[in-house]
């Protein structure tokens, strides 16, 4: 896992954290501190998912808890970019609205 600081809109501080590998319940609890603590750190976190390679329910339980976090604490959570395992697991769960992310998608 890659986390790096950086500013965005210039005013609010935000943190970009790039997530590689396997999502699932063997890693939950380590990805939940990291997301955790990196929430803690800004006002908006950005999460690139795009090297994501597998992801379960407990990956997507993560994320949806971490979303939920964020909207009790006033902050933000947005996805910047996700894999082709992620885009599957969010549409086989209708999840994608719940992210707010748009999705490109081609024909």
């Amino acid at each position: 896992m890659n986390a790096d600081n950086k500013r965005q809109d210039g005013a609010r501080p935000a943190l970009s954290l790039s997530l590689e590998g396997e999502m699932t319940i063997y890693q939950a609890a380590e990805l939940k501190q990291q997301l955790l603590t990196s929430l803690e750190q800004c006002q908006v976190l950005e999460i690139d998912l795009s090297a994501i390679t597998e992801i379960d329910a407990a990956g997507v339980q993560l994320l949806i808890a971490a979303k939920k976090a964020a909207l009790a604490a006033q902050k933000d959570i947005r996805l910047a970019a996700r894999s082709a395992a992620v885009t599957e697991a969010f549409e086989l769960l209708d999840m994608s609205a719940f992210f707010g992310d748009p999705m490109v998608v081609t024909a």
